[in-house]
């Protein structure tokens, strides 16, 4: 948890250096319990700007090939991350994720899966349904307005916890509840651009 403390710490820094940073709701994360963070996806800078302003660790699937690279495998597992297997159905990543909201800790999810090159909200893959749905965990929708340039803003905006009881109790499908969760992102975007 020091490493990650420390990390937070230089990612502000670092952050706040190269743009104007704007982080907006931060009320609405709640203090325990476990969170699954579900953002949109614009850069390699994400993942930072997600964690870095708020009190509580956020834990990452990280591809499994950057776990094999000695130094980078030793920071990643020292921060939280975790392995995922890439195009395919990696039981063991989903088991880990699960735990880990079961455990009440908060995991960061962008469920488009790969970054959006135009800025704009795609379609998010079923993964960030089937955490939601399995899950007791409170769903907290972000939107990351961009782009990152040098000295430019850069909004980061925490949405609500989207009401999951319903979906849950329906059995609607992972996609269904991922559709709903970035008609949740596209809203936050709408609001906050």
């Amino acid at each position: 948890m020091k490493l990650y403390r420390f990390g937070q710490a230089v990612c502000r820094l670092v952050l706040r250096t190269l743009f104007k940073v704007e982080i907006r709701g931060k009320e609405h994360i709640p203090s325990e319990g476990g969170v699954l963070l579900c953002s949109n996806h614009i850069s390699n800078f994400d993942p930072p700007l997600l964690g870095a302003f708020i009190h509580r660790q956020v834990r990452y699937m990280a591809k499994k090939e950057l776990f094999d690279k000695k130094g980078i495998g030793k920071l990643l597992k020292g921060l939280g991350a975790f392995p995922v297997k890439r195009g395919g159905n990696d039981r063991e990543s989903l088991r880990t994720a699960l735990r880990i909201l079961k455990e009440g800790d908060m995991v960061g999810l962008f469920p488009e899966g790969t970054r959006s090159k135009t800025g704009e909200i795609g379609n998010g893959l079923a993964g960030a349904g089937f955490f939601a749905g399995k899950s007791e965990a409170y769903v907290i929708p972000c939107v990351i307005i961009g782009p990152y340039r040098f000295r430019k803003r850069v909004i980061l905006a925490y949405g609500e916890p989207i009401d999951m009881e319903a979906y849950r109790q329906q059995r609607v499908s992972a996609q269904e509840i991922t559709d709903t969760i970035m008609t949740e992102i596209q809203r936050l975007k709408d609001i906050h651009q």
